[in-house]
């Protein structure tokens, strides 16, 4: 039977929003990458690209421009130039939020006191040397992934009248269904048995490319 498109509306596959974040493993503690990585892969995230790369100074002010004029300022460039870094974007649901909390506060010293089991906590020194970097808001996660990865695509996150369109096209229908089984189902804990559900029946599932690892020439 031949199916009829309804005009106006493109059916075709949908691009999921998946939250992406900049974190930088910063020089001196660049022999404990691997295992912060494997750390970052067990708390949900997924590396989206890798790059390892040792910047100029020049190249740390523009990185760090809204640092600029500060007295710390001077330190922090010839801190971050000092040596190798791995720069990486990392994609997760919330992967801003939940990067800045894994990682801690800014300083390390009041990350020992306040959440000794962050990663600034375990691996950073001082204010300056924390060990590592997490992109502050959305609009610097943008500024920031694009500054070490030009190539980089970032998807907008629909709002208004887009977002209602696209929960019309491809998330009520799947959720009415969730909502339906789960009407004749009755399980005992029905929050779990949906998240289950949905989980199992998502169409939609995000499609976040694999790690690209971006090697650059030693200097």
């Amino acid at each position: 039977m031949e199916q009829t498109q309804t005009p106006g509306l493109s059916m075709k596959a949908p691009k999921i929003y998946v939250e992406r974040t900049l974190a930088i493993i910063k020089p001196d503690v660049l022999h404990k990458a691997e295992e912060i990585e494997d750390i970052i892969l067990r708390s949900g995230f997924h590396i989206v690209q890798k790059r390892k790369v040792h910047l100029s100074p020049e190249q740390c002010s523009d990185f760090y421009s809204d640092q600029y004029g500060k007295m710390f300022f001077p330190s922090l460039t010839a801190y971050m130039s000092s040596g190798p870094i791995i720069a990486m974007t990392l994609a997760r649901h919330n992967a801003i939020s939940h990067w800045k909390e894994l990682i801690g506060p800014a300083n390390s010293l009041k990350a020992k006191e306040t959440q000794p089991d962050s990663l600034r906590a375990i691996y950073g020194t001082d204010d300056l040397r924390n060990a590592l970097h997490g992109s502050y808001c959305f609009t610097s996660a943008e500024r920031e992934i694009r500054f070490m990865f030009p190539e980089a695509l970032i998807e907008p996150v629909p709002i208004g009248q887009a977002a209602t369109t696209y929960l019309n096209l491809f998330v009520n229908s799947t959720l009415i269904a969730g909502l339906t089984e789960l009407c004749k189902q009755k399980p005992a804990d029905p929050y779990t048995w949906l998240a289950d559900w949905l989980l199992k029946h998502n169409p939609n599932k995000p499609d976040v490319e694999h790690c690209v690892i971006i090697q650059e020439p030693t200097k």
